[in-house]
Order: structure tokens, then C-alpha cells, then sequence
């Protein structure tokens, strides 16, 4: 795809946006900004931007003058992609991609990419550190904070990214290819955005879309989907399991991570003393991490080392303080019903359990069964509580108190937890609407921890 010269329409204005238009500078585009939020203003956006070159700005509507003179789109993640605004670019036959295909069209590396519903940042994170130790140089992006345009021009034929790629980003690639691509695991997640599990399902293995027989595909065993989907998978798929035995991949096995090969195990990581995460996520985690690293060419011993001394990444099962006998985690990152599963099933003590936020139109059932005996109380608010609750006394839980803000909330958690216990932020739902992010919401829980 050329990009000189052409006008390129940059869809919002947050920091996947702001880093598209200054790589289209570089890639000597004329960048047209825009942002459909009539609560933001020109001159907001502007202040954002690299003063070396002007860009046009334009905030709630775009112009039909301007809109008629677009080459090409790029949408940053949050927009959908099959709004009107949108479906009239495509109608055209104007491209729309995203910052993702973007930065990859100007990628001279190998690119190891990781997808899934949960666990991706602890994944992308932990894989980057182990690269980190055997590749001089190791870009760790995409949406884990770090926009992949921001980087992309640094890389060089020797260099490896590594990139965390949600299914709003995968949506709008259209020759990314990635050397390993690694699917964690598929739950239903974002379907107010993907309508229904089959389209959410094919989004995430189109991660694997263009890859070939000679390059991997790293896949989770105990997901029934992406079992199936090893079936029709086009790269080689190396797989791990929590549950079973394999023949060829990484397993447990009575507290050890093993490595199997044509039939032949070895055990190589104790989960208790060799590891500092906890929850049987976090193993999950471990060994996609063993084996996208053991695809990118990463010698076992270098791997092992750098997992014995990482750390939890912030705001997923993050050890924050014990105040009065009383633990405290930020599980911020729990952000739908499976990821707030694997935060309780990480508690060895009785629970108080702060949850609710904004409505993805997600089911509860399943989060609220994994309560069994860990969970003592359960505090919710925000949009979801009343849908929470009732969901939860369907199943015979009645230990709810309702809270009409996060701080009454921490309180209610604070007055309710006695020493022994522990304090779980983990809402199984996304912050928007009290929050801006998940992190600012684990932040504001660390700072109320940090002040008793």
C-alpha cells in the first residue's frame, strides 16, 4: 500500500491515533485527524500532536468536503467497524485498516503476536522479558500500551516485536503476518462489538490467517474451540494444557510445567517454588509464554531463567498490601467473567469481592459459580450490579451488598473483611463510564489501600 502523498484519514484521538498520524508524517502522508466526540475540541487534539507538522483536526462531524477527498482510513481500535460512518468508506472501495496493519506495512523484523480473552498482557509481558535476554533488540507493543506505529520505524532486519493484539485490532488487519502467533484462549467477551461468539471466534484466528506450515501457531488444549480450530489452522500449532498429558507441547503435571516431545517428557519449572505468579492462569500463561519463545529460537535455559524472576504485571492478581491481617489484590484487569474466574480461583482465603462496572453484555453465571466457598461477600456497582445480582441469587448467593461508588465500595470491603481474609478487586466487567481505564481504576485501589 503507498502512502506518500495520499490523505489518510486517522478515526480517533487517543494514543493508537495520535501515534498513526505521526508515522504517517514520517511515511510523508497527509494525516487528516478526526474525532467524533463533540465534547473534545481542535485545539485539545492539537496540543497532543508533534509540532514539527501541522494536521488538520476536525472533532464530532467531518466535513463532506473533507470526507470525498480521503484515500485511505485507519481506525483506531475503539471505533467500530461496521458503523455507518465507516460502511461509507467501505462501500468506495477505500481501504480501512488499522494502527496495527499500519505500522506492519513499514515492520522489517519478526513479529511474535498474541491474542486470546485473557491473559494476553501477562503473556505479551513476560515473552517480551524473555526475548529481551537473548535478542538485542525486542519492541513489546500494540494493546498493551505501546502503539506499534510508535516503534514500528526503529525495527530492523535482526530486531523481534512482540505484540498483544485484541480482536478490535485484528478486525482491521489485512496482511499482518506474524512469524508465531499464539491464541490463549477464546471466552465470550465484547459481544456488544462482535454480535455473536462465532464472528468474536473468527476474529481471533485470523491471528493466524496468513501464516504458513513452516511458522507456528501457539494454542491452548483446553479450549474446545481452538482444538477445533487446530484442525484447519495453516501454521504448525504447538499446543499447552493445563489438564492433559501431551504428546508433543508443554503440560502440568503434579505441580510441573513439562516439555514433550514425540512422546518423551521432561519436567522443567515447578509451579510453587520456581514461579512468583500465582493462579493456575498464570501457568497457562507461563507455558504460552515457554512456547512462543521456544518457536521465536529462544534456548530453554534463558526462558526458565527470566520466569523465575518475573514479577505479576500490574493490575492482573497484584499483590498490593496486607493491612490489619487483611490481603490485599488489584485484579483490575478482570474485566469480564473468565478473567475474574481465574482472580478467585488465585484466593487460598475467605474473599470480599468487589465487582460490577459497564454492561459488554456478558453472562455472570459461570463467575458466580466459581465463588464456591472462597468468596465470603461480594460488592458490587456500577451499571451491571442489579443484573449481578440477580444472577447470583439465582444461584444461591445472597452474600451482596450494593455500593453507589468505588470508594463507599472499598469501604464496605475494608468494614467487612476480618483478619485472615482477603480483598479481591476483580469486577468481571469493563471501568467505562467511572472510569477512563482499567488501570486508573486499579490505581485509585492501590492508593485507598496504600492510605489505611
Amino acid at each position: 500500500m503507498v502512502l506518500q502523498n495520499k490523505s489518510v484519514l486517522v478515526v480517533g484521538s487517543g494514543i493508537s491515533g495520535i501515534a498513526a498520524v505521526e508515522l504517517l508524517h514520517k511515511a510523508d502522508a497527509v494525516p487528516v485527524l478526526f474525532d467524533s466526540s463533540d465534547k473534545l475540541t481542535v485545539e485539545e487534539i492539537e496540543k497532543k500532536l508533534p509540532s514539527e507538522k501541522a494536521t488538520v483536526c476536525y472533532t464530532g462531524q467531518l466535513p463532506e468536503k473533507v470526507r470525498d477527498g480521503i484515500e485511505i482510513v485507519v481506525l483506531s481500535p475503539g471505533v467500530p467497524v461496521d458503523i455507518p460512518f465507516v460502511e461509507w468508506f467501505k462501500e468506495r472501495q477505500i481501504p480501512v485498516i488499522g494502527e496495527i496493519e499500519l505500522a506492519y506495512l513499514m515492520e522489517k523484523g519478526r513479529i511474535a503476536a498474541i491474542t486470546g480473552t485473557n491473559g494476553k498482557t501477562t503473556t505479551t509481558t513476560l515473552t517480551g522479558e524473555i526475548l529481551k535476554a537473548y535478542f538485542s533488540q525486542v519492541f513489546v507493543v500494540g494493546n498493551i500500551g505501546n502503539p506499534y506505529t510508535k516503534e514500528v520505524l526503529h525495527t530492523r532486519k535482526d530486531s523481534v516485536t512482540v505484540a498483544e493484539i485484541s480482536s478490535f485490532q485484528l478486525e482491521t488487519t489485512d496482511t499482518f503476518h506474524p512469524a508465531v502467533s499464539a491464541i490463549l484462549n477464546i471466552t465470550p467477551d465484547h459481544l456488544n462489538r462482535h454480535h455473536t461468539m462465532e464472528t468474536y471466534a473468527a476474529v481471533k484466528e485470523s491471528i493466524a490467517g496468513r501464516q504458513t506450515r513452516d511458522e507456528v501457531c501457539v494454542l491452548n488444549y483446553e479450549d474446545g474451540l481452538l482444538r477445533e480450530f487446530a484442525g484447519r489452522c495453516p501454521a504448525k500449532v504447538l499446543f499447552f494444557s493445563s489438564a492433559h498429558k501431551l504428546e508433543d507441547g508443554y503440560f502440568l503435571e503434579d505441580d510441573y510445567i513439562c516439555r514433550a516431545k514425540e512422546g518423551v517428557s521432561q519436567r522443567i519449572l515447578h509451579i510453587h517454588t520456581d514461579m512468583n505468579l500465582v493462579g493456575l492462569c498464570n501457568v497457562e500463561n507461563v507455558m504460552a509464554a515457554l512456547a512462543i519463545a521456544e518457536s521465536m529460537g529462544v534456548p530453554l535455559s534463558i526462558s526458565l531463567s527470566v520466569i523465575k524472576d518475573f514479577k505479576a504485571v500490574e493490575h492482573r492478581i497484584e499483590y498490593v498490601a496486607e493491612k490489619d491481617g487483611v490481603v490485599y489484590y488489584n485484579d483490575s484487569k478482570g474485566t469480564n467473567p473468565d478473567a475474574a474466574i481465574q482472580g478467585i480461583r488465585a484466593m487460598s482465603r475467605p474473599t470480599v469481592l468487589i465487582g460490577g462496572g459497564y454492561d459488554k453484555g456478558n453472562e455472570y453465571d459461570t463467575w458466580i459459580e466459581a465463588f464456591g466457598d472462597r468468596v465470603k461477600c461480594l460488592v458490587l456497582l456500577g451499571q451491571t450490579r442489579e443484573k449481578i445480582a440477580e444472577c447470583a441469587r439465582k444461584h444461591g448467593f445472597n452474600k451482596i451488598k450494593m455500593a453507589d461508588s468505588f470508594e463507599e465500595a472499598f469501604r464496605i470491603c475494608v468494614a467487612t473483611a476480618e483478619q485472615g481474609d482477603a480483598v479481591l478487586l476483580s469486577p468481571a466487567c469493563a471501568s467505562w463510564g467511572m472510569f477512563s481505564n482499567y488501570e486508573e481504576r486499579g490505581r485509585i485501589f492501590k492508593e485507598y489501600v496504600n492510605a489505611l
